[in-house]
């Protein structure tokens, strides 16, 4: 069997008419010889009937709920679930054999870790076996079944790692995530007027972008592709066109130009604080201690540069107070500069290439964007710049590494 993975998400299964153009997609891979194995996230979102927020808000509206996680998995569920017979039942009256499958009956198996669920392993044999028999299995996304038989939800993107993982266990040619919008863009085109598609990109360079804030797909959906070594497409719901390839290189679109691209994208993140811990010079365990309290607290750090005289880092910006609170009682005086944004850019063919952080400096420096922070890896180089200034230095980078121009 030829197998095609389609996942779309809420948005993309919000109305009958967007629906509709779902089944169009199915309905021609169908034509063009593939098993399709399709993956729902809940209809629409906050304010939608069967939507995960306003399912959530059923028992909160302000999340302040004593549920324990484990009947809260139960009612988040239920979307999917709903989503996917409804599906389901669209695809039958256009004339395909379709089925629906909860995430249990499709054979994900998770850890415990009720709302953050962990997928331990793919049971998809029964699935694959009742392919035989129909066109289309449609899967309840976001869910799966821990080892003592509950429910549970997979978190944040959840849908795209069920699409992911489903793509690996059956071996399928492709997993296509279907959006609303063209495919993965040089930068978000409400900040940058000449944002375009980005024809391939790098599992790499895809899984930066997301952790730098694009959220077109979650990395953990990156990743599980990247092991089995599966195409991922990113793809418009509203259009036939090919959209975004992630794959392990720059594969070749036909018809395009051949180019050597040093930077794919620029992504943003707002809503940063800045944290700046002087300390002595023979305060050996500054470092330790201060990460060990951030870790006790369940603070999460970013952009760590730790001098001599000073140790710096980023966290969120809600979790300002807790942590001046946490550092002033382990001994420290922390300076602590809110409202700033990460600014990242990011290729695969920056890796080894001198001038690339000079070309970024000069930039921002003729945009009179102060650099707070700086850092980089091989394959990306962040920025941290007040976020007022945030649109401006994201639109001076993409300027600077000329992504406006078609590849």
């Amino acid at each position: 069997m030829k197998i095609t993975v389609q996942k779309f998400g809420g948005t993309s299964v919000q109305s009958e008419s967007l629906r509709q153009k779902a089944v169009d997609h199915v309905k021609s891979a169908v034509q063009s010889g593939y098993k399709v194995v399709v993956v729902v996230s809940a209809m629409g979102r906050m304010n939608d009937p069967y939507a995960t927020d306003t399912l959530l808000s059923l028992i909160s509206r302000e999340d302040k709920s004593q549920l324990p996680g484990r009947e809260r998995d139960m009612l988040q569920a239920c979307g999917e679930v709903i989503s996917s017979v409804v599906f389901t039942n669209l695809l039958i009256s256009e004339g395909l054999r379709a089925s629906a499958f909860t995430g249990k009956q499709a054979g994900f198996c998770t850890t415990d870790d009720f709302g953050e669920a962990r997928i331990t392993q793919m049971k998809t044999e029964p699935l694959k076996d009742h392919l035989k028999e129909v066109d289309v299995v449609v899967v309840a996304g976001f869910q799966g079944e821990s080892g003592n038989g509950e429910t549970t939800t997979l978190g944040r993107g959840g849908s795209d790692t069920s699409a992911t993982a489903l793509g690996a266990s059956l071996q399928a040619e492709t997993v296509d995530i279907f959006t609303d919008v063209d495919g993965i863009m040089t930068a978000d085109p409400r900040i940058v007027t000449d944002a375009r598609a980005i024809e391939t990109l790098t599992y790499t360079e895809v899984s930066n972008m997301a952790y730098q804030g694009a959220k077109v797909i979650h990395p953990r959906a990156v990743e599980i592709a990247m092991n089995a070594e599966i195409p991922i497409r990113i793809r418009s719901l509203s259009s036939k066109a090919g959209g975004t390839l992630i794959s392990a290189s720059h594969a070749h679109v036909p018809g395009s130009d051949i180019q050597e691209r040093l930077v794919t994208g620029i992504a943003h993140l707002r809503g940063i604080t800045q944290v700046v811990v002087p300390k002595e010079r023979n305060d050996l365990e500054a470092a330790s201690l201060i990460f060990e309290s951030m870790s006790s607290k369940g603070v999460s750090v970013d952009f760590i540069n730790i001098g001599t005289t000073s140790i710096v880092f980023t966290i969120p910006e809600q979790k300002t107070e807790l942590v001046e609170q946490q550092l002033q009682e382990i001994g420290y005086s922390p300076m602590l500069v809110q409202g700033c944004a990460k600014v990242s850019a990011v290729g695969a063919g920056m890796t080894g290439v001198p001038g690339v952080v000079s070309r970024i400096t000069l930039a921002l420096n003729q945009a009179g964007i102060d650099i707070l922070q700086a850092t980089d890896s091989h394959t990306t180089i962040w920025v941290l710049v007040r976020e007022e200034e945030m649109n401006r230095a994201v639109n001076a980078l993409h300027k600077a590494f000329q992504l406006a121009e078609h590849e």
